[in-house]
């Protein structure tokens, strides 16, 4: 059963800085046969549904576009443990 996450396309004249500070989580799906996306998403929802299975496949839902996808890595801020990044590969 896979979930679906809404995610908008990272605008690139903002700071990640700038996104973690609106809540949300810079994000990058990428896989085989595609060129990679960058995105912003809500972090609570993120982990939310993450902690449930973190084996899981998701659904990200970005404007008329939806990838099947399978979390790759969250890279974290090792002295505060806050996400910093999530990376999604194709599934």
């Amino acid at each position: 059963m896979s979930t679906v996450i809404n995610a908008e396309k990272r605008d690139e004249n903002k700071n990640p800085r700038q996104i973690r500070a609106e809540g949300k989580l810079t994000a990058t799906v990428y896989g085989k046969g595609m060129q990679s996306v960058a995105l912003e998403l809500n972090e609570k929802d993120f982990i939310m549904l993450y902690n449930k299975d973190k084996a899981a496949t998701f659904d990200i839902k970005v404007a008329d576009e939806t990838y099947s996808v399978k979390v790759q890595d969250i890279q974290k801020d090792y002295r505060t443990g806050k996400n910093l990044n999530v990376e999604f590969v194709k599934a």
